[in-house]
C-alpha cells in the first residue's frame, strides 16, 4: 500500500512537472536536439491581433543554418490547416521559390506535418542541416519531411533577412541590440 502510494506520488510529480515545464519541458523534440537552449522568442501580431508565440531552441550559438535548431510555435488563437499551408506557400513564394510543382509537393508534405491548431496548441519544426525536418505537435511526433531544400525554404519563413516580420527575426535570433554579422 506505502509502496503504491509513492509510486501515484512520484508519476504525479513527474504529470505536474512535465505540465508546469511544457514550454518546453517534456517536449519529445527535445530528444532530437540534446542540449538545445532557448536563443530568442517574439510575439506574432497580425494587424495587432497576436497569432502566435515563437521561441527558437538550438545548441549553437548565434543559431545558423549549419547547425540544427528547433522553432517552437505556440498558437495564441485557432487557424485552420489549410491557413498554415496557403501561408507558409505564399510566403516561400515570396521568397523566391517559384517552382509551383515543387511547392505543390511541398504543400503536400505540410498538410501531413500540421494539424487544425486550437488557441493553446504548439507546434514545433526541427531542422536538420542537409537532411530536412521534423515536426512534432503538442510534444508528439507528427511528420518528418526528409527534403533540405523544404526545410532551408520553411525555416526562412522567419529566419531570412527578407521575411516579412523582420523585428521577430532579431527576436528569435537574439539580435535585439546587436549589430548583425
Amino acid at each position: 500500500m506505502r509502496q503504491s502510494l509513492l509510486s501515484r506520488a512520484i508519476v504525479l510529480s513527474m504529470a505536474l512537472w512535465c505540465g508546469i515545464w511544457s514550454a518546453p519541458g517534456c517536449a519529445e523534440w527535445q530528444q532530437d536536439l540534446p542540449g538545445a537552449v532557448q536563443i530568442g522568442q517574439g510575439q506574432f501580431t497580425w494587424f495587432g491581433v497576436p497569432v502566435y508565440h515563437a521561441s527558437l531552441w538550438s545548441t549553437a550559438k548565434p543559431a545558423g543554418w549549419e547547425h540544427p535548431f528547433a522553432l517552437e510555435l505556440v498558437y495564441r488563437r485557432d487557424l485552420s490547416r489549410d491557413t498554415l499551408v496557403q501561408s507558409s506557400i505564399d510566403e516561400m513564394r515570396r521568397l523566391g521559390t517559384n517552382d509551383e510543382g515543387l511547392l505543390t509537393r511541398w504543400a503536400g508534405e505540410m498538410r501531413r506535418a500540421f494539424v487544425d491548431v486550437r488557441a493553446g496548441q504548439r507546434i514545433t519544426g526541427v531542422y536538420r542541416p542537409g537532411q530536412g525536418c521534423s515536426f512534432y505537435v503538442d510534444g508528439a511526433f507528427r511528420h518528418v519531411v526528409a527534403d533540405s531544400a523544404f526545410a532551408r525554404a520553411f525555416f526562412s519563413i522567419w529566419l531570412d533577412r527578407r521575411t516579412r516580420n523582420p523585428e521577430l527575426r532579431r527576436e528569435l535570433l537574439g539580435l535585439n541590440g546587436v549589430d548583425e554579422p
